[in-house]
């Protein structure tokens, strides 16, 4: 990979909403399926505005958003979900793809690092647009599936093993590393937020870099001398 002899190999884990695209996928999504007409439009709208400013807050209840934001793909099954998704890439995740992003992701990828999203948004959502990125290795939050003998094979709307949000995203990447055979002392790693619900992972990380980081990360980063990327401005 990249371990030439007396160096560590490089991880390069990147966040994903608002880090590399412009937008928050899964609260995108929500208005995306508003647009189908797959939920009440006022009544949805609603929540996942108020789920999304607990987010910004660091106080969401992701069990309880996940139960809500995948209830439609849950009801509305594989194909249709499926294909939706494939809509939405093509409406909303591509032009969102921003030349400068995929340039930073690239120019880890050609120093040979390994590139990782670890996001808070879940699997469905996020694989997809990871793919368009051109990584292989995504952390999201797991969906639980009704894999039971006679059960659909598809998602039953819960969380399946530790969620990657907040200190969860330190346990999936330590998982991740140990999958590898590696641990953090092993590896030297950059991790790219924009979020402070990501501070144990920017403090876990080599080096941590506050990329178009809300005013709270702005601040926590200027005091602590972190490296500031304003990506897209």
């Amino acid at each position: 990979m990249n371990k030439l002899a007396g160096h560590k190999p490089k991880v390069a884990l990147f966040d994903l909403d608002h880090t590399l695209l412009p937008l928050d996928s899964d609260h995108a999504w929500g208005d995306y399926i508003i647009g189908l007409g797959w939920v009440d439009a006022l009544e949805y709208k609603r929540r996942n505005d108020a789920f999304y400013a607990d987010y910004q807050a660091s106080k969401l209840n992701l069990h309880e958003y996940i139960q809500f934001s995948i209830a439609a793909v849950v009801k509305q099954g594989a194909t249709n979900s499926i294909a939706a998704h494939a809509g939405f890439m093509r409406a909303t995740v591509q032009n969102a793809i921003k030349p400068e992003a995929l340039a930073l992701v690239q120019a880890h990828q050609a120093a040979g690092d390994v590139v990782v999203i670890v996001t808070a948004t879940n699997e469905f959502v996020t694989r997809p647009i990871a793919d368009a990125f051109g990584v292989p290795d995504l952390i999201a939050v797991e969906l639980e599936r009704d894999d039971a003998p006679g059960g659909t094979g598809w998602y039953t709307g819960a969380i399946r093993g530790v969620p990657s949000y907040q200190a969860g995203k330190v346990t999936r990447v330590a998982a991740w590393l140990q999958a590898r055979g590696w641990d953090w002392d092993s590896v030297h790693t950059t991790f790219y937020s924009d979020s402070p619900n990501d501070l144990p992972l920017l403090e876990k990380a080599d080096i941590p870099v506050a990329t178009n980081p809300d005013p709270r990360l702005r601040e926590v980063a200027m005091t602590r001398g972190w490296r500031i990327l304003d990506l897209f401005s």
